[in-house]
């Protein structure tokens, strides 16, 4: 490897060899997708699609490399229009030139390109003038256009696991960039890392210099702790890492486990997520998990929330994870859920249907004398205060059974009085 003593730790290290790079041995390992395509001699224009800090700049150039093609970056966050087109003069020559050289065009968070942007690259890909390869950490059936996402590969990159991050941290010491270090410092560095080699070079990076300015022979976990204060873990809070995490604690609770739920709540409490938003989608959870099973949980999530809004961060996160555990355990349904979505969608493709005479209001004189309100039976004169074979429904239109109770905590005594009162509606004819 190179070792230019002014450059960046990470490019430093960067693997110059696809046999170099740690991690991502779904796709780099003997027989797998992106190591086929390495040996095959052809690039093709692909995805790469994962975390910050796992390899996908690093894959990009090595496949420039293997395939000895010109390599031109743009960032999607800087660029626009005129650095493709600048790229594509450069692809242009380099193609017409002796050596008749490829390009591969490296577009890093593609996802920040707006359409038309994305668009610009289509009849050069297609016209095989370079190979395109864009890195997103956002999903790109969202994020990227359907048209070049059809002339694309896409290959899910992985955050790095704890063994990766430690052999970085030992190339590292190979490499001089960083003294002796204690394995429980170790241990924590590659936890605050959370899979990100980028962010954990980065921190290797700071230490060293921090180091040799307090002559510190070897790095202690007590002096780590000293120099990096408290560190918190990556947290996307708009993107598929956000989103999953939310949808794993949904997940949880709904499937009645306790720890699973309470795990992925303080997951995302720790990486920073907004206690209000998960406030927000506890009581959604109430709502359409539990609803009638249990009506406790949602006056559980309410107060909750309320003691949030009294006590704050810290001392009010402890009502979110005594809610969280009493909807993982509360009996289940999404009757009411189901009943409302099948009613909703009724309505929207339904005609627009005339309230029954006897039950429209009559509070005028021509009203009552069109019959508006005659016939009504008022539900409290009646035996069991139910008004038996009345009917509440739209003339012509049969009775949808929507709502239909479960087995499970009330919505059992719901079923018995929904078919008491069936058995009343057959007596009376």
């Amino acid at each position: 490897m190179n070792d230019v003593s002014h450059s960046p730790l990470a490019e430093r290290l960067r693997p110059r060899r696809l046999a170099e790079v740690i991690g991502q041995q779904h796709l780099l390992g003997p027989g797998m997708p992106l190591r086929l395509a390495f040996e095959s001699g052809r690039p093709h224009s692909c995805i790469l699609w994962g975390p910050p800090g796992v390899g996908k700049t690093t894959i990009a150039r090595l496949m420039a490399h293997a395939f000895d093609a010109q390599f031109i970056a743009i960032s999607a966050v800087l660029g626009g229009v005129k650095d493709i087109r600048e790229a594509v003069e450069k692809a242009q020559a380099a193609r017409s030139g002796l050596l008749a050289q490829r390009t591969l065009v490296f577009v890093d968070e593609v996802h920040r390109f707006n359409k038309s942007q994305q668009d610009a690259f289509l009849p050069h890909v297609e016209s095989g003038l370079f190979t395109f390869i864009g890195a997103t950490t956002e999903n790109p059936s969202f994020e990227v256009n359907s048209a070049l996402l059809s002339r694309a590969a896409v290959y899910v990159l992985q955050a790095l696991t704890p063994e990766d991050l430690t052999q970085i941290v030992a190339l590292a010491q190979q490499n001089q960039a960083l003294p002796a270090i204690e394995s429980i410092a170790i241990d924590r560095l590659v936890a605050s890392a959370d899979g990100d080699a980028r962010r954990l070079l980065n921190t290797l990076e700071t230490l060293a210099v921090a180091a040799a300015q307090a002559q510190m022979p070897r790095i202690t976990d007590a002096w780590l702790l000293q120099v990096l204060g408290p560190q918190w873990r990556r947290f996307d809070k708009g993107g598929d890492h956000f989103y999953d995490q939310i949808s794993a604690l949904h997940k949880s609770v709904r499937g009645s486990s306790p720890d699973a739920a309470l795990y992925w709540l303080c997951r995302m409490l720790d990486g920073g997520a907004d206690a209000k938003y998960l406030l927000r989608r506890i009581v959604r959870m109430a709502w359409e998990d539990i609803g009638l099973a249990d009506p406790r949980a949602l006056q559980m999530a309410n107060e909750a929330a309320a003691t949030y809004d009294r006590l704050g961060s810290p001392e009010g996160e402890l009502a979110l994870a005594q809610a969280v555990l009493y909807l993982a355990l509360a009996p289940k349904s999404n009757a009411g859920y189901q009943a409302y979505n099948q009613a909703k969608a009724f309505v929207q493709q339904d005609a627009s249907r005339e309230v029954p005479v006897h039950l429209r209001n009559a509070p005028t004189q021509l009203m009552k004398e069109l019959g508006h309100g005659q016939a009504y039976r008022y539900a409290h004169d009646e035996p069991h205060a139910y008004a038996a074979g009345e009917r509440y429904l739209p003339e012509g239109m049969a009775d949808p059974h929507w709502y239909q109770p479960v087995a499970r905590g009330l919505e059992i005594k719901l079923a018995e009085k929904m078919a008491f009162l069936k058995k009343r509606d057959e007596e009376a004819g």
